[in-house]
């Protein structure tokens, strides 16, 4: 008898293979995080990122500080109040909702995620303001359409007024076959000016040791391409690019936020292997 978890969807009530035997970047990520919603495969292949980048831990909650400031930032500097978070992970309080609710509680998030498990805890966790309202969607980052198309999303979001687009550690998890500048692109020609794009992406400039972790996921059946700056920053052509630009999360606008755990100011330059950078789609 096949013991492989699975999980049912409660849209069609059909069982998913949770496949719990190989690596999913979510349950990593969250396994970095302290987090409890990860599996032994997760947990071997962690261990083996944090052999490669020792800062592992402190690089996922920098770049959960940096998600923070930028929501912040966007709401109260730039009016955004709807947002499109894809690759979303499993919940952790406090959630990107959460955090721009508690600018303005009218803001509205929809979060896409392809994870039955991640969709799971969506349902239970992502828990709207009264005034604002928060969606999940079942959708793959390399279906843009999917996303864009979906009822939950025009149902949610105004598309005739600016939404934060956030991919946060999530484009280097794409296949390398992929054309992940067309994807971001796609995606941001369904939005309108004044919108923005937030993206945190691995990087082995600052270190080459994690180039390491390219190797290690090649036989899990999952992949991670690390890309340098040049290769980050062609994702926002043709944005204007909110100063200070294209930088390590730890470094992106400390300023606008008192000290927050994981964010102590004191992480030095290349000991997050993180490029981030927030851009906004101009002609508002």
């Amino acid at each position: 008898m096949d013991e492989t978890p699975v999980w049912m969807h409660a849209e069609a009530q059909t069982p998913v293979d949770l496949q719990v035997d190989r690596p999913h970047g979510a349950r990593i990520y969250d396994f970095l995080l302290g987090g409890k919603t990860n599996y032994a495969a997760d947990r071997e292949q962690a261990e083996k990122v944090i052999a490669s980048i020792p800062s592992a831990a402190e690089s996922a909650r920098e770049n959960r500080a940096f998600v923070h400031r930028v929501v912040r930032h966007l709401v109260r500097e730039h009016g955004i109040r709807q947002f499109l978070d894809v690759g979303t992970g499993i919940p952790t309080s406090p959630n990107l909702h959460e955090v721009a609710q508690s600018v303005d509680p009218t803001a509205r998030v929809v979060y896409a995620d392809n994870d039955p498990i991640v969709l799971t805890h969506s349902r239970a966790l992502h828990i709207s303001s009264a005034e604002g309202a928060t969606a999940y969607i079942e959708a793959d980052a390399t279906d843009p359409d999917g996303i864009l198309d979906s009822r939950v999303f025009r149902d949610t979001l105004d598309p005739e007024q600016p939404v934060a687009i956030t991919l946060c550690l999530l484009l280097h998890w794409l296949p390398e076959t992929y054309d992940a500048y067309g994807m971001v692109r796609r995606l941001l020609d369904a939005v309108p000016a004044g919108s923005a794009l937030v993206i945190t992406h691995a990087t082995k400039d600052f270190d080459e040791r994690v180039g390491k972790i390219e190797e290690d996921f090649e036989d899990t059946g999952s992949s991670v391409r690390t890309r340098t700056k040049a290769q980050v920053g062609r994702f926002f052509d043709g944005l204007d690019l909110v100063p200070p630009g294209l930088v390590a999360p730890q470094r992106w606008r400390p300023e606008d936020v008192e000290i927050e755990a994981g964010n102590s100011g004191a992480v030095g330059d290349g000991h997050v292997p993180i490029w981030s950078g927030v851009g906004l789609k101009p002609g508002a």
